[in-house]
């Protein structure tokens, strides 16, 4: 009976010494595609590639694995899952050839969805980053992406937006949405793109 008492201490010693020490859940994205991550620790490594698996680390370093449903996972984390800020979101608005100043009509209805999509950010940041196409010299291209940030940027305060929020930057014809060669007026790489997150 002593060996049974002293075996079954020494299970539940070990068994209070191996309590999880952290979990991590893959989910996917919202259209819902799933990555990948590695996870390590000293003693050993795990994988997760499917929607909602999960891994526990425990104190022993050795993972417990384990893929659940949508619905399980919404119930065992409602807490974090509410907690989650929400996705970034992006907007596009085009620019007339050479022009930092004439945004093109579809202004007003992007404004609306970011001033309506800012709501559901409570902390939100907000970077406005300017584009051009590819004609004319990179340093005057520089100039005019940046000036068309700064010209959203200003529309933004003009709406309401606190200028805290907000921060610029021009990339010139650096990043182009439509890759073309030098010195073609591409309507599609004259943009501000404006990110909420």
């Amino acid at each position: 009976m002593l060996l049974f008492a002293v075996g079954l201490a020494g299970i539940l010693f070990l068994g209070l010494n191996a309590q999880p020490t952290s979990t991590v859940v893959l989910l996917p994205d919202a259209d819902g595609r799933t990555g990948a991550v590695d996870l390590r620790t000293e003693a050993a490594s795990q994988s997760l590639d499917t929607p909602f698996a999960s891994a526990t680390s425990t104190s022993f370093g050795s993972f417990v694995t384990r893929t659940e449903n949508a619905e399980a996972v919404r119930q065992r984390y409602a807490q974090t899952l509410a907690a989650r800020p929400n996705m970034p979101v992006s907007f596009v608005l085009q620019f007339e050839f050479g022009s930092s100043q004439d945004v093109t009509p579809a202004f007003q209805p992007v404004l609306q969805q970011l001033l309506a999509a800012l709501a559901g950010y409570p902390a939100p940041d907000i970077t406005v980053i300017g584009h051009t196409d590819r004609v004319g010299s990179l340093p005057d291209n520089d100039r005019l992406s940046l000036q068309r940030a700064q010209t959203v940027r200003d529309l933004l305060i003009q709406a309401g937006v606190d200028p805290s929020m907000i921060t610029i930057a021009g990339r010139g014809e650096r990043e182009p949405a439509v890759p073309t060669a030098d010195e073609i007026a591409q309507a599609e790489n004259r943009r501000v793109e404006i990110n909420l997150r």
